[in-house]
């Protein structure tokens, strides 16, 4: 059983499935570990809510690829190009296991690539173990 962290710590889902946003934030409330989970639907979106000084910094930011205006490969390189964001770990979820989006996504900088189970607890399970990795066992830099 993990230990509540320290402090409550938010997560930016960028995702444009509502039904995957929703069993990702299911997947989080299911842990009760005082995660924030923030939606938005697009990278437009996605970088609206990083560039606001009144927004929470997230802690991780998981990342759809496909998506409408600003797809997730278009946010990763805005993201990682910037130097108040580059810092924040980014999870690319996604459906694609094509070679090209895995190298692509790793050569803009993605901390990880997880491509999305099918199956209920294998889609839930993926995001156990994102949150496990990234807000348990890492240490992420904390902003000040």
């Amino acid at each position: 059983m993990l230990a509540a962290p320290s402090r409550p710590y938010t997560v930016l889902l960028a995702e444009d499935d509502p039904g995957d946003a929703l069993l990702v934030e299911e997947a989080f409330e299911i842990r009760g570990l005082g995660q924030n989970v923030q939606v938005v639907g697009d990278g437009v979106e996605a970088m609206a809510y990083l560039r606001d000084p009144a927004r929470p910094r997230p802690d991780l930011i998981i990342l759809d690829l496909n998506m409408p205006r600003m797809d997730g490969r278009e946010t990763l390189a805005a993201i990682k190009s910037d130097p108040a964001l580059r810092a924040i770990p980014v999870v690319v979820l996604t459906t694609s296991d094509a070679p090209d989006d895995l190298m692509a996504a790793y050569g803009l900088h993605a901390n990880a690539y997880v491509c999305k189970p099918r199956e209920l607890d294998g889609f839930l399970g993926a995001v156990h173990a994102i949150d496990d990795f990234f807000l348990d066992l890492v240490r992420l830099a904390r902003q000040r």
